[in-house]
């Protein structure tokens, strides 16, 4: 009895100092992680006042090379900023915000810096240039607040965490909201672009729970007869959607639909694979015999990518007018190895529809357009975005460089102005 209180004893202690030990480690854990984000904080707060001065200094010159040489570090600046705000935490969606803000004044700089059109510049960024030194008061008060933790992380956390969060970078939210709407209006392709990610344009009647189930068993009979557990979308989400959650034996997965006619927008079942069965010509015939029960029947095949499990196919919608594909309209499907079974599905760019304006296709002399060594081996009519929220007809080249060793490429020029939007290098 007598050795066996003294073995208990001996454990208590040693259960007291591993207890001890821990909470050292996660002290010391905290206070690292606490050094690394006031490291960051410090550096946005620097950076950020230096992008303001560059802003106002963009503003002394009329002399092009001066001007340009501001232009270049307020559009490296607005990059180390974003950086360093990316890595603090101070809630995604004033850090969403701040990220839009300076990436759109780093784009405005790098613009100008293209374009030359310095009196455009000269007339958007004086108000610009006074507000970025509001925000940069107001982030400087703000550090305050993550100074004043004294190296407590979770401290802080819970506060940025809470769903009514209370630190003072709430202040910045607001002000940053407001300059934002303010200082880069959504032109009309931004606008549009806008509704088309928040589904907008869905004329549909909206569907029941029950409806969903049904939809959801129509569309998968494979699960069928699973367990499902059905959930709606929260109110800050950019549209409704109910989230379908199923067990059935092997299977654990999630069907997403839109509330607003129960669209598809995605499909994942888990589930053992076995060895592959299937060659890539099978695989493809699957992945095109889902669409049809998907009942996406107006795409195209695109591409095929695999690893060890699975095999991911790209369909893109192919436009009624010409029959180019329309990239930004696609479908990407997951299908197993083993049985072709379909282990996943994203549907959401199909949802969203690019609404595509009349083009004019001009003819290429490709002779002329790439050098005597380049052989053009492929070429297809596609929609692609060019940069600015706009869908434009190209022609997608694929071309070989003849020489010692053969070079593969793939470029994108525009059909109407033959411009070239892209040039991916492949093999």
């Amino acid at each position: 009895m007598r050795t066996m209180l003294v073995i208990l004893t001996i454990a208590v202690i040693g259960l007291g100092a591993y207890s001890i030990d821990l909470h050292g480690d996660k002290e010391s854990l905290q206070r690292t992680v606490h050094a690394q984000y006031t490291e960051k904080l410090t550096d946005a707060s620097e950076k950020l006042s230096y992008l303001q001065r560059a802003v106002s200094q963009s503003l002394l010159f009329k002399d092009e090379q001066a001007i340009d040489s501001e232009l270049d570090s307020i559009w490296r600046l607005s990059s180390e900023v974003r950086s360093s705000i990316a890595n603090i935490p101070i809630g995604q969606e004033l850090s969403n915000q701040w990220l839009g803000y300076l990436g759109k004044i780093g784009d405005e700089a790098k613009k100008t810096a293209k374009s030359g059109d310095y009196e455009a510049w000269r007339e958007k960024m004086p108000q610009i240039s006074t507000n970025l030194q509001a925000l940069s008061d107001e982030w400087t008060t703000a550090t305050v607040d993550y100074y004043k933790q004294d190296g407590k992380m979770d401290v802080w956390m819970r506060q940025v965490d809470n769903k009514n969060p209370n630190t003072s970078f709430d202040n910045i939210q607001k002000t940053l909201k407001d300059y934002g709407e303010s200082d880069f209006p959504l032109t009309l392709s931004e606008a549009d672009w806008q509704k088309k990610i928040e589904l907008k344009a869905l004329q549909d009647s909206v569907i029941t729970e029950k409806e969903a189930l049904e939809k959801v068993k129509y569309l998968f009979p494979l699960i069928k007869d699973a367990t499902f557990t059905v959930t709606k979308s929260s109110d800050t989400a950019p549209y409704p959607f109910y989230h379908i959650q199923f067990h059935q034996g092997i299977r654990l997965g999630y069907v997403d639909l839109t509330e607003k006619g129960g669209h598809l927008l995605s499909y994942l079942v888990e589930r053992p694979v076995d060895e592959a069965k299937l060659s890539q010509d099978e695989i493809i015939k699957k992945a095109e015999e889902h669409l049809k029960r998907l009942e996406m029947k107006d795409v195209a095949y695109v591409e095929a990518r695999e690893n060890h499990l699975a095999w991911h196919v790209t369909f893109a919608r192919v436009h009624p007018g010409d029959n180019a594909l329309i990239y930004a309209d696609g479908v990407q499907l997951k299908i197993a190895k083993d049985t072709g079974e379909l282990l996943g599905a994203n549907a959401m760019e199909y949802i969203q529809e690019e609404s595509i304006k009349p083009q004019k296709a001009n003819p290429i002399d490709w002779k002329s357009f790439f050098d005597d060594n380049v052989r053009v081996e492929e070429v297809k009519n596609i929609y692609t975005d060019n940069g600015q929220f706009e869908q434009r007809l190209c022609y997608e080249v694929i071309a070989v460089r003849d020489e010692q060793t053969q070079e593969t490429f793939r470029i994108v020029i525009d059909a109407e102005n033959h411009n070239v939007l892209k040039v991916e290098y492949l093999t």
